[in-house]
């Protein structure tokens, strides 16, 4: 350990204690403390674990219809398939209203190449890569937001942000599903932690490592959920903001290799959509379909996440002259019909937006939704929400008080990028579709605020400030 001695106060801006106060007989800076911590955040990473089997096991070996989690079964159907040789199809129609033995690209095939490995070397037992999956993401997302809280804010606040991780409820139930959502939160706040590392690299050879990372990690994000390719431009425009306010010289070689390796991941699958569809898609055929039925004029200017049995099914929604489309082709064709519909009634388009920000932030519990639902709605982010919100203006005053005013220095922080990441992310489902489990990412990506502010009500309570001071 360093010479606490001569120890400088780190360069964070929400470390309000002054540097003299730092003493080498305080026990926060010990040996004994530096073990504490690991064993605490190990404890963390156990518990988080533990409960994730346990969902998974609850789940069991079986796939049905559960609440929130209906994508497993279209990824245990394709998996199947894919095992015994008909690739990606579906033996009958399936949804959105693609033919029995027909191409479909709406799917992952990232995920869906998972799951059909497990199957392959195991058998289609789906508990396997629940168990699998919830060991994996149990460990490496409750790690990650330690060190993106730890990077944010301090070691403590990053030991919260990864407990509050661990028992969040929404987590440890969407860890067992057969879906994309667990790896892809992961793969999210991956890389948002590697752009922190880049943003304050001082080193061109640590760049070229870091920006290898970083490529790989967006290119496994978007290959999960192809909705993060909108995010990519305000990631890598954020890096740039922050080396040039740090004075670190820009970035342009990492920036390119990243680039280049994200490319690399996206070129083979749009290759192979290319040889089935014979036409371009990019990646998955789902944004056509969401974003037409997101704004279909069926909702006039209020939302429903999910259409009731009394009005028409989504597969009613679209226009009986188009169906005879492929997947591909259709979706292209709903696209455009989506888009005219905002060009047709702009003000109803912004009206139908706002509309979404209940179905989005929703907290509270319903009369029609499930038991499940409502537990974990209420029992997850109906508790942390407010802790959510006091933590950001909790954060923002800090940057304030200890680097000015200015808005691009709260932009130019770990802190800036979190919530940059939330307010385009939260931005992208309120234009288009808006769920409550499209809203995981942002909940994760905000747990160091919600740990900052459980800090704060602890300090508050109790006159005791090193919780959140101890970097």
């Amino acid at each position: 350990m360093a010479d606490l001695t001569s120890f400088k106060r780190p360069n964070n801006p929400y470390m309000t204690t002054p540097a003299s106060q730092y003493r080498p007989s305080t026990k926060l800076f010990s040996k004994n403390y530096v073990v504490s911590t690991q064993n605490v955040l190990l404890a963390i990473i156990f518990f988080a674990i533990l409960l994730r089997l346990l969902s998974a096991f609850l789940q069991g070996n079986t796939v049905t219809v559960l609440p929130g989690i209906y994508d497993q079964i279209s990824y245990d159907s394709l998996a199947r398939r894919l095992i015994t040789g008909y690739g990606f199809s579906f033996g009958e129609m399936h949804w959105p209203i693609t033919a029995a033995n027909e191409p479909t690209a709406h799917w992952s095939f990232l995920y869906t190449f998972y799951l059909a490995g497990i199957y392959a070397l195991f058998g289609p037992e789906p508990l396997v890569a629940r168990v699998l999956q919830t060991i994996l993401v149990g460990g490496l997302q409750t790690y990650i937001i330690y060190r993106i809280g730890e990077k944010t804010f301090s070691k403590n606040i990053g030991l919260i942000a990864s407990a509050i991780s661990a028992f969040y409820i929404y987590f440890i139930y969407y860890s067992g599903a057969l879906m994309t959502e667990p790896f892809y939160i992961t793969a999210i706040l991956y890389s948002l932690y590697i752009a922190m590392k880049i943003a304050e690299s001082p080193s061109k050879r640590q760049d070229l490592k870091l920006g290898i990372a970083l490529g790989i990690a967006v290119g496994i994000t978007v290959l999960l959920r192809q909705v993060f390719l909108l995010f990519i431009p305000f990631l890598f425009l954020w890096i740039w903001i922050t080396r040039f306010r740090r004075r670190l010289g820009l970035p342009i070689i990492s920036t390119v290799l990243s680039l280049s390796l994200v490319v690399l991941f996206i070129i083979p699958i749009s290759l192979y959509n290319q040889s089935r569809f014979g036409r371009f898609v990019l990646l998955n055929t789902n944004s056509g379909y969401a974003f037409f039925w997101g704004n279909h004029p069926i909702y006039g200017t209020h939302f429903i996440p999910i259409l009731p049995p009394e009005m028409p099914s989504y597969q009613e929604l679209i226009p009986e002259e188009v169906r005879h489309l492929d997947e591909a082709a259709l979706d292209q064709e709903l696209l455009g019909r989506g888009l005219q519909f905002v060009f047709d009634d702009p003000k109803r388009y912004v009206l139908l937006s706002l509309s979404r920000i209940p179905a989005y932030f929703m907290f509270w519990p319903s009369s029609d939704s499930s038991l499940i639902s409502n537990v974990s709605r209420v029992g997850s982010f109906g508790i942390t929400f407010p802790f959510m919100l006091y933590g950001l203006i909790l954060g923002v005053r800090r940057n304030r008080s200890e680097q000015g005013n200015h808005l691009l220095n709260l932009v130019a922080s770990p802190a800036g990028l979190l919530l940059v990441f939330a307010f385009v992310y939260t931005g992208i489902h309120l234009l288009t579709w808006a769920l409550i489990r499209y809203r995981l990412p942002v909940d994760a990506v905000l747990m160091p605020f919600a740990a900052l502010a459980l800090s704060d009500v602890f300090q508050r309570i109790t006159g005791k400030t090193k919780l959140a001071e101890a970097n």
